[in-house]
């Protein structure tokens, strides 16, 4: 089979594209209008009016673009197949000895386009987007420049455990500052008793680092119930805690791109803490491209029988039935991979291969 794109894959093509899209855009076009009325709730705290409200939904579309395209592609690809189908087209196209892999393979081709996009648009514009959506809700509601806010937060660097009763990020200048207030470390010792405890007033994160303030530090072990305490006005803290590690904890992980739930994840298992949830949205990342290919692959054969004695309300149901199907199937192994800790890798692999294989089983049967 030539790999060469002819006129007849690109004519398949430019049909499975059209209708990918517009059932993207319908889908796309629902679920706005729903976030909108998610935000109405918030409508006169602070500044957050209206407009704000519509621009953060505006800035949040990227993501929910990149959520909702593996299921307009699945549903889509039906609807357009199943279209050609229907005028005898893909029988015409059968008869000119093209073969059901190499119409499959034209609409992989065509899907494989709008993938990529949406693979680069999950790593570079959604996060982006969504941080400025999450700003600019934050910003109008409390009527200042914070970007971020900690209540009750914990964090772990090595044997130090940190706990800040509130804080906030800020950009000032082009300057990113953290500050966290009315803050606890506890410093363990080898065999896991408290070797000292240290209470700061506030807690600033810039680019020299951290710098403790109004510092109260009380150390043990000098001998048996005895205690030293000291005082301090300020100090640096030298500890690789950043403002990423600490965004990660109040952001939500499948807000984040794939580099951040990396180093997130890395952090959580230098200080063994639980990554699984982060590991769980990461693997997902990954395996986004195959999910879409398996999603469109297992519903192709579709077209070449039943779908051309249907209309187009079988096509729409047959598409939400594997868009669902398949969705369920991958929250369930992802559910179980979470519960018996088992490779997320696993999880996400075993779903597209079930596809393919029901495609590959499914060919073998139209052809017999």
């Amino acid at each position: 089979m030539s790999l060469r794109p002819r006129l007849h894959d690109i004519y398949v093509g430019r049909m499975v594209l059209a209708t990918v899209l517009l059932t993207w855009a319908v889908l796309l076009g629902f679920d706005v209008v729903m976030a909108i009325s998610g935000q109405l709730g918030d409508l006169g705290k602070g500044s957050y009016d209206f407009p704000t409200a519509l621009a953060v939904v505006a800035y949040s579309v990227p993501r929910r673009a990149y959520t909702i395209f593996p299921y307009a592609a699945v549903i889509g690809s039906l609807m357009g197949l199943g279209q050609l189908a229907a005028t005898s087209e893909l029988t015409a196209l059968r008869a000119l000895g093209l073969s059901r892999r190499r119409l499959s393979a034209s609409v992989a081709a065509a899907l494989a386009i709008l993938t990529a996009l949406m693979v680069v648009n999950g790593e570079t514009l959604a996060p982006w987007a969504q941080l400025q959506a999450d700003q600019l809700k934050l910003a109008a509601k409390t009527n200042n420049v914070a970007i971020a806010r900690y209540q009750g937060m914990w964090a772990r660097e090595g044997d130090t455990f940190l706990n800040a009763i509130d804080g906030e990020e800020r950009v000032v200048g082009g300057q990113r500052t953290l500050e966290l207030r009315d803050v606890r470390l506890y410093r363990l010792d080898p065999q896991g008793g408290l070797e000292s405890l240290t209470r700061a007033a506030v807690a600033l994160h810039d680019a020299d680092g951290w710098e403790l303030r109004d510092v109260r530090r009380i150390t043990f072990g000098f001998s048996p119930g005895q205690a030293r305490e000291e005082k301090l006005a300020q100090e640096r803290w030298g500890s690789q805690l950043d403002p990423n590690a600490l965004a990660a904890g109040v952001t939500r992980a499948r807000n984040l791109s794939a580099a951040d739930l990396r180093a997130s994840i890395e952090y959580r298992t230098r200080n063994n803490l639980d990554a699984r949830e982060y590991e769980d949205i990461y693997w997902s990342r990954w395996f986004y491209p195959l999910n879409v290919l398996a999603l469109c692959l297992a519903a192709v054969p579709f077209a070449f029988g039943s779908l051309r004695s249907g209309g187009m309300g079988k096509r729409l149901f047959l598409g939400i039935l594997f868009s669902l199907g398949f969705m369920l199937l991958q929250m369930q192994f992802g559910r179980l991979a979470g519960a018996f800790r088992f490779d997320y890798r696993i999880a996400y692999a075993l779903p597209p291969i079930l596809m393919l294989a029901t495609s590959w089983w499914l060919f073998r049967r139209k052809s017999g």
